[in-house]
């Protein structure tokens, strides 16, 4: 009897989701799209970040169809994409992380906590969200049936990560540190991009 490759992916989900502290988490291929996933989740509209931040997640919110506005302000590990229960959550992965009512975006990129390469998973305690989510990461698909309702992408994890990072886990530590961006990110406020970006005190 064959058993289902996307076993792995759950048995990841699961157990991110134990160890951060969360009732439910999905992976996705990459923080980017999760954020991406979460703004079009919420039908974002004007979203406030800090000014120093990576690149992509003013693109996702962009993508997504809402529009920038910049505060200049010090985070560390997490902020949040205001006034949405969003959090860029790429510079920290520690035990009990999770806050409740949030959705939360980490990183496994090769410079991040969990090293899987590149990697991404959504914390939630949203149910609807979360079917929500696994359908979108797989062209609107739901693994079992194709009975597309709505617009999708190609953002999931394969097993192949998710297997790594469940290796990875099973030797993490219980608490880690936040990671610090050295050198800091540059301030979008300097990219032609952004330059019609919204700054806010």
């Amino acid at each position: 009897m064959r058993h289902s490759p996307w076993k792995v992916v759950r048995m990841f989900e699961e157990s991110v989701a134990d160890y951060c502290g969360s009732k439910y988490a999905v992976a996705i291929d990459n923080c980017t799209d999760a954020l991406l996933a979460c703004c079009k989740y919420f039908d974002v509209q004007e979203v406030t970040i800090p000014c120093k931040t990576y690149l992509s997640v003013p693109q996702s919110i962009m993508h997504a169809g809402g529009t920038v506005k910049l505060r200049d302000y010090k985070w560390s590990g997490i902020y949040q994409l205001e006034p949405y229960p969003i959090y860029d959550a790429a510079k920290r992965f520690t035990s009990g992380m999770y806050i409740p009512g949030t959705f939360m975006c980490l990183s496994f990129h090769a410079k991040k906590h969990l090293k899987i390469g590149k990697g991404g998973m959504i914390l939630t305690d949203d149910k609807n969200a979360v079917e929500w989510f696994k359908r979108a990461r797989y062209e609107g698909r739901d693994h079992v049936v194709d009975d597309i309702e709505i617009n999708g992408w190609n953002m999931y994890m394969t097993p192949e990560q998710a297997a790594r990072g469940l290796t990875l886990l099973q030797i993490f530590p219980e608490h880690t540190e936040d990671l610090l961006e050295e050198p800091e990110y540059r301030d979008l406020r300097t990219m032609p991009l952004f330059e019609d970006c919204r700054v806010i005190k």
